[in-house]
């Protein structure tokens, strides 16, 4: 089965936590703090596979958690740092955040990797927090937590060419026949729901990979029919073959069959209209075929060749693989990335996000939110009154205290972060 859209979960490592410890050796006084520090948790990777040519797999899991670090240990031991999570995915995949719609990554070369979640930062032990006014310090940090984000999957076929068209044109036919692709071929519309790939070669050794994409038809750039499911796959490809019916067996114009799948494509992405393209003029060995084809080029308004053959004949089949393979060799390889400018990352000035936030809730209560003050919190070992003394003015030290004097907070009053309940102490 054809996959080229999902979307997953993933969720990068958290960090390990950092310990108290000190020396306790003979001959050693005073040894001081021995705690190390926690190793960092797994990044989530996304690696290009160039074996793979669907998202299957992701059909079956949907969540990807990598491993956290190691705790550290004792005599200033750090805490092992976890393996990234490599996950293989197929050359063409964009990936994108789905709360924010960002562009994540774009993986089109053999062994890209991309970082999509990065993992926690392991946390201090007590020897990070030794000073003169405290030389055996009773304080450590949990490790940071690691990144968690919804996203989706796009992939988009890395083609040389792609067949565009109607259905029923003939696109699945020429392809069998000048490859060893087997696509289904069959007398109804839509006989291809999936695209195919096929490797083909000419006779004088020049290859190059050709897609068989499912037709369109009158509104595809606004979803009808199999509309993105299609299109998307036309983006990448560096040379657009537009097939046309010219025995007329649709009971269609072969002119304004070409010109309606042209303005779909313009729609879609006006970028299309600028990709090098031919004309191939299919079922020239049906009656009228010809006749067609002459109306059909005193109507065409561009400089565009055409390309009369016959799939049972294989009449003029060489004459449109030397065409489209002298094409491609004018055109860079990398021609099709340096066109995705909207699928790239661009780094924005973006405004600095609120340390924290002051909610109620319905019983009076003051609720903290905030991705700092929450990451803060995950960091906090609460079992130990140093490093809970050492919460407090990390909050009174960002403005906390006085914000929620400003709200109405009185002493004695609730405050929660995250599930969790404190009393205000003013």
């Amino acid at each position: 089965m054809f996959v080229d859209s999902v979307k997953v979960y993933v969720k990068a490592g958290d960090g390990g936590d950092g310990i108290v410890a000190y020396r306790r050796e003979k001959y050693v006084p005073k040894g001081g703090p021995a705690g190390g520090d926690g190793g960092n948790g797994g990044d989530i990777v996304f690696e290009v596979d160039e074996g793979l040519n669907t998202l299957m797999d992701f059909r079956y899991q949907r969540h990807f958690k990598a491993s956290r670090g190691e705790n550290g240990m004792g005599k200033g031991a750090h805490g092992k740092n976890a393996s990234p999570y490599v996950i293989p995915v197929p050359p063409g995949t964009t990936v994108k955040d789905e709360e924010t719609g960002e562009v994540i990554a774009d993986l089109t070369e053999h062994k890209q990797q991309a970082i999509i979640a990065k993992g926690g930062r392991g946390g201090r032990g007590n020897t990070r927090f030794a000073s003169p006014r405290d030389p055996a310090p009773n304080i450590a940090e949990k490790g940071a937590p690691g990144q968690e984000r919804d996203i989706s999957l796009e992939l988009k076929l890395m083609a040389d060419v792609g067949l565009v068209g109607f259905p029923s044109v003939g696109k699945s036919t020429l392809l069998s026949v000048v490859s060893a692709a087997k696509p289904k071929v069959a007398e109804y519309h839509f006989t291809t729901l999936a695209p195919h790939l096929g490797v083909v070669e000419t006779t004088d050794q020049r290859s190059f990979v050709m897609a068989d994409l499912p037709g369109l038809i009158e509104g595809a750039h606004e979803g009808v029919g199999l509309g993105h499911q299609f299109l998307r796959h036309v983006e990448r490809t560096r040379v657009i073959v537009h097939v046309v019916d010219m025995a007329s067996m649709e009971g269609r114009d072969p002119s304004e069959d070409y010109e309606t799948i042209k303005a779909e494509l313009a729609q879609y992405d006006e970028r299309l209209v600028k990709r090098p393209k031919i004309i191939v003029a299919t079922k020239m060995d049906m009656p009228e075929a010809a006749q067609n084809l002459q109306a059909f080029k005193e109507n065409l308004t561009e400089d565009i060749p055409v390309y009369p053959i016959s799939a049972i004949t294989r009449e003029g089949l060489n004459d449109v693989l030397f065409a489209i393979a002298d094409i491609l060799e004018t055109i860079p390889k990398q021609e099709d990335n340096i066109e995705e400018k909207d699928e790239r990352v661009i780094y924005k000035f973006q405004k600095e996000e609120q340390p924290f936030e002051i909610s109620r809730d319905p019983d009076g209560a003051f609720v903290l939110s905030g991705s700092q003050i929450e990451s803060l919190f995950k960091m906090t070992d609460f079992t130990r009154d140093e490093t809970i003394n050492r919460f407090a003015r990390q909050l009174r030290g960002m403005g906390v205290d006085e914000a929620l004097r400003e709200r109405g907070a009185r002493d004695g009053d609730t405050i929660r972060l995250l599930g969790y309940e404190f009393e205000f102490v003013d």
